[in-house]
């Protein structure tokens, strides 16, 4: 049982207490008992996601050939957490997100209202032009907006290293992890040349 419980806590971080009680309750089995404690750790972060972020990091991330970069600003609660090495992992693999996918911006909020029309407008006009009805044009459309955020807004994302998950789980999971709030403020992505 020992050799289970260490092996419990170096896969998830989480206290003593705690990966007892999971594998107490998963029958000794350690991957029902990460799941256990992930759903757990989930419920918990919800519960602190909106507490105040003032201490972090700012990270970077310099593509092979130098030729794309990437700094994103992640906040905590502490600057415990902040120099952990875990968490400055996590923001490096952000920042290598950001290079990867491109995003637009962190949320929906970061969304130029403009932009959301003209996509829209461009919807539209592509389903009219498909023939198809126009009672079910709104909801059409409305699903291809959809996609767009989860293509252009950071935290929709599929999460380059793990697609299965968006950013915003993994974010979720780190904080239930952390035990405190995490959040991503801005991120900037330069490649050479552009503008």
């Amino acid at each position: 049982m020992i050799e289970k419980l260490k092996e419990l806590r170096r896969k998830t971080g989480v206290g003593i207490m705690d990966c007892k009680r999971a594998l107490e309750e998963s029958g000794g089995d350690v991957e029902t008992a990460v799941e256990l404690l992930r759903k757990k750790g989930i419920a918990k972060a919800e519960r602190k996601i909106g507490r105040v972020t003032k201490e972090g990091v700012i990270g970077s991330y310099i593509h092979p050939g130098e030729k794309l970069g990437v700094l994103i600003e992640a906040n905590c609660e502490t600057d415990f957490v902040a120099n952990n090495e875990d968490f400055r992992k996590l923001v490096h693999e952000l920042a290598m997100h950001v290079a990867a996918c491109s995003p637009l911006c962190t949320d929906r909020n970061g969304v130029p209202g403009e932009l959301v029309e003209k996509e829209k407008e461009i919807y539209t006009e592509q389903v009219r032009r498909s023939k198809k009805p126009e009672k079910v044009i709104p909801r059409i459309v409305e699903g291809k907006l959809e996609k767009f955020y989860a293509e252009n807004c950071l935290l929709e994302q599929p999460f380059v290293k793990d697609p299965e998950r968006t950013v915003n789980d993994v974010l979720k999971e780190a904080i239930a992890k952390f035990g405190e709030n995490i959040t991503i403020r801005r991120f900037a992505r330069y490649r050479l040349g552009e503008e």
